[in-house]
């Protein structure tokens, strides 16, 4: 029987999967999620820690016997025992194949219409009415399946039902309202079913669904991003009230939001501040921040790209058209997005200076990638610091002249996600937009 330590923060859906298995298995597991036995964003980036898990993301487990694995559905698959895996050779493929359907399926959608309401991530109306079409797609995949089935493999709970749960957990808490989740009766049955399980209870313990759709709070997600200190304030020395900082810094290090974004550590917002990659550059009249504004709250077509395009600064700011190297190595789709997603994660400190949205198109094992980036200045900005090195070398890059029809023609369909795409030969797939 498996026994060891599962390191993660507070309320990872992706550690409940772990979670609740090794309860169904009665692995003894452990859980490390607080200090002193786990800080999220100190721990795992200690060198012990590293060494274990090169990545340095959580979940991670750590066995007894010192057999350590990072992953969240390879840690639940191994705390699992052999009931909720199949017991037969079909059985465990049909497992497999409900846990892949909640990772490539269910949890992009998902991510991109709850993250904003929880302020993890800003809201774009165009990107959260395509979640909510896809979630329905998957809605009534499960609807279906679930007809005359009261569990989705076998007659019992196995690693499928609680994969596919635990990746729905936020959809029911936050945005699944009575009113939309009306027409899948059967997958609210199922849901209730599993939850109110006593091994599931005994990890989330009671799940209340969502009354009423939860809705962007522009407050909630300034709050959550993080704050940057001024020399005015570096030079002020609180005297009244001296604890009031510290308490709103322990508050924010205490909600991780970026790891469940895209996994992008919210401890990177401590780092020291480095020299501006940017400082050689003359002032711009462009102002990066309301057309990111414009792309996220309004039309994209009718308001977005005729503001771009209305205050772009020619001079300050420059264009570029990327593409990966490398598509036969593209498999899965659900692969792809993650490759696409985690260059954007690596990115994070070009934010201020930078905006791109990424396509992915084609199938599994067919599929290419190519975007669209407007970047500060008039070289690739990539080599000006050691952050920004990891990806770029596997894409092509071609600066664009802004006052060309192409480059009219490929910022309107790569940010609307949507039209002829003359020059991929493959059909839309997704996309992901760098903010």
């Amino acid at each position: 029987m498996a026994a060891g330590t599962l390191f993660t923060y507070p309320d990872n859906w992706r550690a409940f999967k772990a979670q609740v298995a090794a309860q169904y298995s009665g692995a003894r597991l452990k859980v490390a999620s607080v200090a002193p036995a786990f800080t999220f964003g100190q721990t795992n980036r200690t060198p012990a820690f590293l060494n274990n898990f090169p990545l340095g993301k959580v979940p991670a487990y750590q066995g007894d016997d010192g057999f350590c694995l990072f992953e969240s559905n390879a840690i639940a698959h191994f705390l699992s025992n052999e009931s909720l895996r199949g017991t037969t050779p079909q059985a465990a493929a049909q497992v497999l194949q409900w846990v892949s359907f909640a990772d490539a399926e269910m949890v992009p959608p998902a991510s991109a219409w709850v993250f904003p309401t929880l302020g993890i991530m800003q809201f774009n109306k165009q990107a959260t009415e395509q979640a909510k079409e896809e979630v329905k797609k998957v809605l009534s995949v499960l609807n279906q399946h679930l007809n005359t089935r009261t569990f989705l493999v076998g007659e019992r709970v196995s690693l499928a039902d609680i994969s596919v749960a635990c990746s729905m957990l936020w959809l029911y808490k936050q945005v699944l309202e009575p009113s939309f989740r009306q027409p899948y009766p059967n997958v609210t049955r199922w849901f209730l079913t599993c939850v109110n399980q006593p091994q599931f209870k005994a990890v989330l313990g009671e799940v209340k669904l969502c009354d009423k759709m939860a809705q962007f709070d522009s407050k909630k997600f300034a709050d959550m991003q993080p704050k940057k200190e001024t020399s005015q304030t570096k030079k002020e020395k609180p005297v009244k009230e001296p604890a009031k900082p510290q308490e709103k810094k322990e508050k924010k290090k205490a909600v991780p939001a970026e790891e469940e974004m895209d996994e992008c550590e919210a401890a990177l917002a401590a780092e020291p501040r480095s020299k501006d990659p940017f400082a050689h550059l003359p002032k711009s009249s462009f102002v990066m921040d309301e057309c990111k504004r414009k792309y996220s709250n309004e039309d994209t077509l009718t308001v977005a790209v005729p503001h771009f395009w209305e205050t772009f600064d020619q001079e300050g700011y420059s264009i570029w058209y990327s593409e990966y190297k490398y598509p036969e190595e593209l498999t899965q789709v659900f692969m792809s997005c993650n490759l696409i997603s985690g260059m954007f994660q690596r990115l994070d400190k070009l934010r201020k200076n930078a905006f791109a949205s990424v396509l992915l198109f084609g199938t599994n094992n067919d599929s290419c990638i190519s975007g669209i980036w407007v970047f500060r200045g008039q070289e690739l900005v990539f080599p000006l610091s050691e952050d920004w090195q990891i990806d770029y070398e596997s894409y092509n890059w071609r600066k664009l002249d802004p006052n060309s029809q192409e480059c009219k023609t490929m910022l309107k369909e790569y940010w609307s996600w949507e039209g002829e795409f003359k020059h991929v030969g493959k059909p839309f797939n997704q996309g992901r937009v760098f903010k």
